[in-house]
């Protein structure tokens, strides 16, 4: 059984993981993280295109656009990884189990 990325760091930035059978409180509480993040992707997104529509932007505008998008991808690059990776492992069972 392999370890699953959860959707947060430690404290300076490592990945923590998380073995088990994907069904804890913890397991739960990682897909409620991931939901937001994706959530949260989304609106910005759309916020930045707005944004970036506007004949008027500030450069600070563009500078936190870009911290927040870098963030949000960040974010959903971890969430794609993880699910990744368990849908590799579920594959690898499916296969044992023929």
């Amino acid at each position: 059984m392999a370890g699953r990325l959860l959707p947060w760091t430690t404290a300076g930035g490592r990945p923590c993981y998380l073995v088990g059978d994907g069904t804890g409180y913890v397991s739960r509480l990682a897909d409620d993280i991931e939901a937001v993040q994706l959530d949260m992707a989304e609106d910005l997104l759309g916020h930045a295109g707005a944004l970036l529509a506007e004949r008027r932007v500030t450069s600070a505008e563009l500078r936190y656009l870009a911290l927040r998008l870098t963030e949000s991808l960040r974010d959903v690059t971890r969430i794609a990884e993880s699910r990744g990776a368990r849908l590799a492992e579920d594959k690898g069972r499916y296969r044992e189990g023929d």
